[in-house]
């Protein structure tokens, strides 16, 4: 409907440079919504625009647009607001005739190729791994995905990537920190540094380590932490599958040499 509105309104305006009326065709002709429907469906400020080329007050010029306005069924009434606008009222039938037109284009509808094949790499989520994913993670999941299936329904080939910053000093600190509650488990009596990562949850890594290794780690000073990624593979295995294109983990520390944290 506003595309139809934006290509008439053009007309006009092309109908009244060819009379004389107007100079030159504007940069840019503007169909808006309304916030109010009591100022009609859209709303175009073109006469506020062009006033001063035609030589008129912007209302004057208001009342020549909608007279040279090419009438169609969809439009219901066309009026004059405050100081120059033009408001445009749709009809209730063709409103409701989009409905119709989704249902018969089902899944098709509103899609185009405007991105002719181009690739697009989506980044999304991307949470920072050392700590727990939490609802705010869930909101940016729902966001991306709907500008993923937006970017494909435009003919867009997109790729969708949950970048894991798994690698530098704040992984680094995450491994003391879990190292640490691992070895006050196994009995030692330490000072946690005040840098340390403090939450419920490394207390819970460092469990779940040693009931699955015990003290394997105690005495030994190379201490490689894995746990990290594999909880975020666990967290996101809803969202993650590459099978069905959805999200793909991308690790940092994939592309960068083994770390190993060394631990006196």
């Amino acid at each position: 409907m506003k595309d139809q509105l934006q290509e008439l309104l053009t007309k006009c305006v092309q109908d009244l440079i060819s009379k004389g009326i107007l100079k030159e065709m504007p940069s840019k002709i503007r169909i808006d919504h309304t916030k109010d429907n009591s100022h009609g469906d859209y709303a175009t400020n073109i006469a506020l625009m062009l006033s001063k080329q035609a030589k008129m007050s912007p209302v004057e010029l208001a009342k020549i647009i909608i007279d040279q306005f090419e009438q169609k069924n969809f439009i219901k009434k066309i009026e004059i607001a405050g100081p120059g606008f033009i408001n445009f009222f749709i009809s209730q039938e063709s409103s409701s005739s989009i409905v119709n037109e989704i249902l018969t284009q089902a899944a098709s509808y509103g899609c185009s190729d405007i991105g002719q094949g181009k690739k697009v790499l989506l980044e999304y989520v991307s949470a920072n791994p050392t700590g727990p994913l939490h609802v705010g993670h869930g909101r940016g999941a729902a966001y991306g995905a709907t500008v993923s299936n937006l970017l494909r329904n435009a003919g867009f080939i997109v790729d969708n990537e949950y970048y894991v910053n798994d690698a530098g000093r704040q992984m680094d600190i995450l491994t003391v920190s879990i190292y640490l509650r691992y070895l006050t488990i196994c009995g030692e009596d330490l000072r946690f540094p005040d840098n340390g990562y403090q939450g419920q949850y490394i207390n819970d890594i460092a469990q779940g380590i040693y009931e699955t290794s015990g003290q394997k780690f105690h005495l030994k000073s190379d201490f490689v932490f894995e746990k990290g990624h594999a909880l975020v593979d666990e967290a996101t295995a809803a969202t993650a599958d590459e099978s069905d294109g959805q999200l793909s983990l991308f690790s940092e520390n994939s592309v960068l040499p083994s770390l190993s944290v060394i631990v006196d």
